[in-house]
């Protein structure tokens, strides 16, 4: 590779005698080893190498002996507590300027040096939980635990929700007093029995309860996959989640329940509502009851044709646009990956 230094005096000697006109560039070239196209070139765009993955000179590169003393700096006695932000403004406050904030931390991190500089506990990158993908009911069950208020201030009984990802159905539910995984397994075993069937996966929060041996050995011996949110991530879990907003935002959601006659009673009247009459916005307004039981294909098929019909009838009303179409989706998506929500 030729340095810098010598294309340039070398097109500065071939353009001297090239435009007194003594020597004729093709003999100049030959003399000096370069082909008239690449003088031409080093003429028309500069002496530069402009190749793909040629060194570069980047004028605002810092040198190694800037970088050697930002780094013995954030280093040092004085700061070795601060991150790269607080070293790099508390030296301005002195007047001193060495690099940005960024050529700070970009300085630190290439020394393996950016490491947490303070008593806080340092926080922890978790990994979301893994995609679950369903085609039909009875592969992935969500569930979760939510309190409801009694009549007594501070006194709180527990909710046991389980609900299908295919459909969203609540497949099952109790009540009790306290949490305890004991309670849980009580019943994922009477859902079980009910459904004659046993989910792949079942999602839950981080709790007590959801994480108890009890439930995990139940898991175990059936073969079920425990699959969990990250700690107070409540976006893991969203369906479960939107469930327990609708079940306290009904109008008729008691401000408190007196007994635990009074909350099984009024749950059963609610979970019959919510699966068989309450037209979900995730279902594209079907009930759950009617997806499980295969009925939104004609449901949609009708929509569909309903419309088409009123198309027919009063085109101008539409012009060129197309109808709407309730297509059915034979697929739902718990935590999808970032090319599925793209």
């Amino acid at each position: 590779m030729m340095p810098r230094e010598a294309k340039q005096d070398i097109l500065d000697f071939v353009n001297f005698y090239v435009i007194l006109g003594i020597v004729r560039i093709a003999v100049l070239c030959t003399y000096v080893g370069i082909s008239e196209r690449t003088i031409q070139r080093w003429n028309q765009n500069g002496i530069d190498d402009k190749r793909k993955g040629a060194p570069k000179q980047v004028v605002r590169k810092l040198s190694e002996e800037e970088r050697d003393k930002i780094y013995c700096i954030a280093c040092s006695e004085e700061y070795k507590d601060l991150n790269a932000h607080e070293v790099c403004n508390s030296l301005l406050d002195k007047g001193i300027y060495l690099a940005s904030e960024s050529s700070f931390y970009r300085i630190l991190r290439e020394r393996k040096a950016l490491t947490h500089r303070s008593e806080t506990k340092e926080g922890v990158s978790r990994k979301k939980p893994d995609e679950l993908k369903v085609t039909g009911k009875n592969q992935v069950w969500m569930w979760d635990i939510t309190w409801i208020k009694t009549s007594v201030q501070g006194l709180y009984y527990y909710a046991y929700v389980i609900e299908d990802l295919f459909d969203r159905s609540i497949v099952g539910w109790a009540i009790y007093e306290n949490e305890s995984d004991e309670h849980a397994k009580e019943l994922f075993s009477s859902i079980i029995q009910k459904e004659q069937a046993y989910p792949n996966y079942i999602h839950s929060d981080n709790g007590n309860a959801m994480k108890g041996i009890t439930l995990v050995a139940f898991y175990y011996r059936l073969g079920i996959i425990p699959s969990f949110s990250r700690p107070r991530v409540s976006d893991d879990n969203p369906y479960i989640e939107s469930f327990f907003k609708t079940l306290k935002y009904k109008c008729t959601y008691p401000r408190f329940f007196t007994d635990l006659d009074h909350a099984r009673k009024w749950f059963a009247d609610f979970i019959d509502w919510y699966n068989k009459r309450h037209m979900h916005s995730g279902l594209q307004y079907v009930t759950p009851a009617q997806k499980r039981n295969g009925e939104h294909h004609s449901i949609f098929a009708n929509r569909n044709d309903v419309i088409e019909a009123a198309k027919r009838k009063h085109p101008e009303r539409w012009g060129n646009r197309e109808t709407q179409k309730y297509m059915v989706n034979h697929q739902e998506v718990l935590n999808p990956t970032r090319k599925d929500v793209a």
